[in-house]
Formats: structure tokens, C-alpha cells, sequence
């Protein structure tokens, strides 16, 4: 995949078909190791011990639609590229934590991408999911966005309406951009 924003909208949409009622983004940059760390936590199913074991394999799936999963498999591979990992911890019928370390002074480092749209994607297809988004830079500034609380002030107007949509959109991208500023240039464009 050519950005993390991508890598984040498959890792989420296995979540939603994970049964997830909640998926929460942590997406924090630490200057003193030179990381970019991306964590995804959900609320669904949970995967089994031996489901773990297997599940960074590209010939390891849930679906019955094809034989091959890559999303996980990808993600690793976009992280290790950049000198970073992949961790993943799961309990059956809790949920799973998956996080994705980069090293950001890597040339082999995908940028981060487009977050808002990811987020303007998953939140217009899934409006009964809740959705959280925090962002930290250095353990510092941080950026809060919750479906939740939108749903709370917009009362009847559907979340998943269009002028909604684009408002969450903006505000997400404003929050990336004050956030990150010059640690992660290419978000900036």
C-alpha cells in the first residue's frame, strides 16, 4: 500500500467485520527513538491463541471468500521496511490491540497519507460504529475526535450526512496537520 492511511482503513475494516462497536486510532510520533507509532484497539471478536499465532501469515484468513488475507501481512511488512514492527494482542470475545511502529528518519518510511478521508470513508459507510481518533506528538500535543461526542451535539442529523462528513473531514485534517507540523512533512502537502 502506498500510505499508512490505506494500512488503516484495512486494519479498521477488520475490526467492523470483527463485530467491533468501538475502534479507537492512537497514531503518536516520539522524537527521542525516532518513531511513528499506529495503534488500532476494537471491541470485536477477538482472535483465539492459535488464530495469533498465524495471522501476520498472507495464507492466513477468517474469510470464506478467499483463502489469502494480506492487510495484516502488509502492514508488518510497511513497518519492518522502516526499521519498525508489528505487535498484536488479542483475547477472544474482548477484542484485539494491533500497533505498527515506524522509524520516521527512514527513507524506506511510507507516508502517513490521508487521514481525514480514511476517516470521512469509515465513519460515512459505518455510522452505528463509534469511532476515536487521538493524536500526540512527543506526549504533548494532542488531538481528540470521537464520534461519540459528534453524535451527542448533531442529535438527529445522521452522522453519515454529507455536510457532517465534511466538517469531520476538515476537522481531522486541521488536527493532523497542527499536530504533526513539521515532523511528518509529507502530510502537509
Amino acid at each position: 500500500m502506498r500510505d499508512i492511511s490505506l494500512h488503516l482503513m484495512d486494519i479498521i475494516q477488520n475490526s467492523i467485520t470483527a463485530g467491533a462497536g468501538k475502534v479507537k486510532v492512537y497514531i503518536s510520533t516520539v522524537s527521542a527513538s525516532d518513531e511513528l507509532r499506529i495503534c488500532i484497539a476494537d471491541d470485536g471478536s477477538g482472535m483465539d491463541k492459535e488464530l495469533l499465532e498465524r495471522v501476520t501469515s498472507p495464507f492466513s484468513t477468517t474469510r470464506t471468500t478467499r483463502k489469502i488475507g494480506l492487510g495484516i501481512p502488509l502492514f508488518k511488512s510497511s513497518a519492518m521496511q522502516s526499521g519498525g514492527d508489528l505487535y498484536i494482542e488479542s483475547v477472544k470475545g474482548q477484542g484485539t490491540t494491533l500497533e505498527a511502529v515506524f522509524k520516521i528518519s527512514s527513507i524506506d518510511r511510507i507516508p502517513l497519507g490521508d487521514i481525514a478521508d480514511t476517516f470521512g470513508a469509515v465513519i460515512s459507510a459505518n455510522p452505528e460504529i463509534d469511532f476515536e481518533l487521538v493524536l500526540m506528538k512527543d506526549g504533548g500535543k494532542s488531538f481528540e475526535f470521537s464520534t461519540e461526542e459528534v453524535k451527542a451535539r448533531i442529535l438527529e442529523v445522521p452522522i453519515n450526512n454529507y455536510e457532517v462528513v465534511d466538517w469531520i473531514k476538515e476537522f481531522i485534517d486541521e488536527g493532523v496537520k497542527i499536530t504533526f507540523g513539521g515532523v511528518l512533512n509529507e502530510i502537509n502537502s
